[in-house]
């Protein structure tokens, strides 16, 4: 990829994430974003609780999800999940922010699969994940 093609693919991923509903609804925040891998935040507010005020399984797994999949969008690739596996190490709670760090392990022409780590506001493990995605087309910046 030219250097022009990074920055319109940054800079389009940064906005059409910022612009997405579910997105938003969790409050998640791309950080970091390079080449085949990206960092997320998410703060864990009441409404993303499990009954015992600690980060519900759901809200932890979109987060790694997604992190997963705009790493997999920052290599030029529109993919949808085939496959996720997610283990729980420990709960987040209310007030700490899960930040998700995600990068390709596998960039193959037409799946990817990927890794996400998240951890708690402590920098303690909170979950691993891991993905398989199909690519389903390309990002390109539009004709003028």
């Amino acid at each position: 990829m030219t250097t022009d093609r990074v920055a319109w693919l940054r800079e389009h991923l940064l906005e059409i994430y910022d612009r997405n509903a579910f997105v938003k609804l969790l409050q998640m925040e791309i950080l970091e974003l390079r080449k085949g891998e990206t960092i997320m935040a998410m703060p864990v507010e009441p409404k993303l609780t499990n009954l015992y005020q600690m980060a519900h399984g759901g809200a932890l797994t979109t987060l790694a999800d997604t992190s997963m999949g705009v790493s997999c969008a920052s290599l030029g690739k529109r993919v949808v999940t085939l496959d996720l596996n997610i283990n729980f190490i420990r709960g987040a709670e209310t007030g700490e922010t899960v930040t998700a760090a995600a990068k390709i392990i596998h960039n193959g022409k037409h799946t990817l699969v990927a890794e996400s780590e998240l951890v708690n506001s402590s920098g303690n493990l909170v979950a691993k994940a891991r993905g398989t995605f199909f690519v389903v087309g390309k990002f390109e910046p539009e004709a003028n």
